[in-house]
């Protein structure tokens, strides 16, 4: 049997474990869940909406334990209070919208026919859940699924080993069926096994994308649907009509909360010439204003990373391209807590190009790049020369032009004045190595479902 540990990376040591599931219970686990799904479809939509807010509602009372725990497995300062607030809001829109998401398209009604597409739930959906955000990144998948009939199999990373058993225990004090919503602990032999012999009817995956490519081989031939939502390195282009203090304020939180390990952070910043000496200059001030330390620690605003090997890349890619010539510009003597380890002090980069792999691979760390440029068009062919694409972060006051170049950047979401934000309403989507596939929104209801088409003809007397 193998056992799942989640090293704690404010002291190293092993802080949760939990022993793997063997092949056999694993498929147990989803023959409960596909046996007990017909039942959990059946019920009234308004029932199956009810018990999943009543089951967010419950882990909103949990607070005073998720928040420390978060911080003990993945090291967010406390001082954040967790992910309730993205949490809530996510789930708070898809309930708003479920009926008329998943409302039969009706082509005809009429005394001979009766036309129309119904939505329904593929069945079995297997949730493989990060642990940057384990709460916020889970429910965009679970709310809707569950809403839209499916039944749950959630197996969240070793680094937030309890955030799914926190989620299930919620969810089913809450009233949702045990076997409706089940946590289980897998490893990847396990798991690949249980996609390969097609056991699932959706997976959804956030990850990396050698993760992404994984969870694809192992469907291959299935037919499984997937959706997949992997790296990113995620620009901001700053034009001289910017709101200079916006743009710093938003930008330099976008590349840094969470210690930069943010699906959608700002890991790239282009800047137009006017604006990028006072940009730079504002940006080293703002970072050097962040207190690393223990993130049980109520004064402490940046923690560790959530584990130190994940730290280890970014001070790779640091040293990689100051010695290709790039300046760091914040001083490591205002941060003290740097250990070297999974405490690692934030950085500003300059003098980069796109031959260092610090501007080309995922950071995932509390470290950023700026250029300076002269034009849209040198801005538009440095955004676009990425293996990603998720979201852009756009600094104008003109709508249209924001708009415009929108148009010719390949990526999922384009943000103008703002960053770092997963707007419920909007499909959350990604290209190139990004992924495929999107969540939340009317359209995530529609990957969790399939369309049925009626053709019923009326024998007229």
């Amino acid at each position: 049997m193998s056992m799942i540990q989640c090293i704690s990376p404010v002291n190293g040591e092993v802080y949760a474990e939990r022993p793997g599931l063997s092949l056999e219970a694993a498929r147990d686990a989803v023959a409960r869940a596909r046996k007990a799904q017909k039942d959990w479809a059946r019920r009234p939509l308004e029932d199956r909406v009810q018990l999943v807010m009543k089951g967010v509602a419950r882990l909103n009372e949990m607070t005073d334990v998720v928040v420390p725990e978060l911080a003990w497995q993945m090291g967010r300062p406390v001082k954040y209070g967790g992910e309730f607030r993205g949490f809530n809001e996510r789930s708070n829109y898809v309930a708003a919208i479920a009926a008329d998401a998943l409302a039969p398209l009706v082509v005809e009604d009429s005394a001979s026919f009766e036309r129309r597409i119904e939505r329904e739930p593929h069945g079995v959906v297997f949730v493989i859940a990060p642990w940057n955000y384990p709460y916020m990144t889970a429910i965009n998948t679970i709310a809707p699924a569950l809403m839209a009939g499916n039944v749950i199999v959630l197996k969240h990373a070793a680094q937030t080993l309890l955030v799914g058993e926190r989620m299930v225990q919620a969810f089913v004090e809450a009233g949702v069926p045990g076997d409706v919503f089940q946590n289980v602990f897998l490893d990847h032999e396990v798991a690949d096994a249980l996609i390969s012999e097609g056991s699932f009817n959706f997976i959804n995956f956030t990850g990396s994308v050698a993760g992404g490519r994984a969870v694809e081989r192992a469907a291959a031939g299935t037919f499984t649907g997937l959706g997949l939502e992997l790296g990113g390195k995620d620009p901001g282009y700053v034009m001289e009509d910017a709101d200079l203090d916006a743009a710093v304020d938003t930008l330099m939180d976008g590349a840094t909360f969470n210690s930069g390990q943010c699906c959608c952070g700002i890991e790239r910043i282009y800047v137009n010439e006017s604006l990028y000496d006072a940009f730079v200059e504002k940006s080293v001030a703002w970072v050097s204003n962040y207190k690393l330390g223990n993130p049980l620690d109520p004064e402490t605003t940046l923690g560790p990373m959530a584990h130190k090997r994940f730290a280890r890349v970014v001070r790779e890619q640091i040293a990689d391209a100051v010695g290709n010539g790039a300046k760091a510009l914040v001083d490591p003597k205002l941060f003290p807590a740097d250990d070297g380890g999974a405490y690692l002090a934030p950085q500003i980069l300059v003098d980069v190009d796109h031959s260092m792999t610090f501007m080309r691979e995922e950071t995932f760390g509390p470290a950023v790049g700026i250029m300076k440029v002269k034009s849209d068009a040198q801005a538009l062919e440095l955004m676009n020369d990425s293996q990603y694409g998720l979201t852009v972060s756009l600094w104008t006051k003109d709508a249209d032009r924001a708009a415009r170049l929108g148009r010719e950047i390949e990526t999922g979401t384009v943000f103008m004045n703002r960053a770092d934000y997963l707007d419920p309403a909007l499909c959350w989507t990604g290209v190139k190595n990004t992924g495929r596939g999107g969540s939340l929104s009317v359209l995530g209801f529609h990957n969790l479902t399939r369309p049925k088409s009626y053709h019923l003809k009326k024998v007229t007397a």
